[in-house]
């Protein structure tokens, strides 16, 4: 594994003096070990914070709301997911017996977890502006196309949108089904609308991320109609 470190550190950017830092960093829980859970934690807060501050200055004439939807957009699960294949960090990491059969190294939710854990490893190791500096690396493209407006409002907000302006019912979301343990459980969600009738569903590792793909899903359903 430390030989191979090397090969991660110059995809991420950033030479670890603390091996072991960055091994907890790529180690789930299920390893039953020195896990990366406070790591993902510290990570997450410094993503946040990073990304905002970089949109504040960047978007000057932005409101509250634009600026809110650019950073949900850059910090979802979904852009921390495209990172990690980037970086191929599901070949570094470090899994119990479970979920390697289960294919654990494949599934997004580690993956994100991974990412921020990576953030918080580095801030603890070399501070915040090492942290910042390296994150604006990783979002320098994303950072340079992203644009204020309906593009960046999620799946939820927009199919809302799309049912007030034409006076419709809101859509109603159901939970379906909670399946696996607590720290890694899949929701199955419901969408549904009244007018015009129509049922999509959604998974994901949270009820909020499953409502999105329900969303999201309807949004395709309309658009086809």
């Amino acid at each position: 594994m430390i030989d191979t470190l090397n090969i991660l550190t110059k995809a991420i950017g950033y030479q670890f003096e603390d091996r072991n830092l960055l091994q907890q960093a790529l180690t789930h829980r299920s390893a039953k070990s020195k896990h990366n859970e406070r790591l993902e934690f510290l990570g997450d807060s410094i993503l946040g914070f990073v990304i905002a501050e970089q949109l504040y200055v960047q978007f000057p004439k932005c409101n509250e709301g634009d600026l809110s939807r650019m950073r949900a957009t850059l910090v979802r699960g979904e852009t921390l997911v495209e990172l990690a294949h980037e970086f191929k960090l599901s070949d570094y990491l470090i899994l119990g017996p479970g979920e390697l059969k289960s294919g654990g190294h494949r599934r997004n939710s580690i993956l994100e977890d991974a990412v921020e854990s990576i953030i918080g490893a580095v801030y603890l190791e070399a501070g915040m502006d090492t942290a910042k500096a390296l994150i604006l690396a990783w979002y320098e493209s994303r950072l340079a196309q992203l644009k204020p407006g309906q593009a960046q409002k999620d799946a939820k907000t927009q199919l809302q949108e799309y049912q007030q302006s034409r006076q419709l019912d809101l859509p109603d979301y159901q939970v379906d089904e909670i399946k696996g343990k607590d720290h890694n459980q899949v929701f199955s969600v419901t969408c549904h609308l009244n007018e015009p009738e129509l049922t999509t569903k959604g998974k994901g590792s949270s009820r909020r991320k499953a409502e999105q793909e329900a969303a999201r899903a309807m949004l395709n359903r309309i658009s086809s109609l």
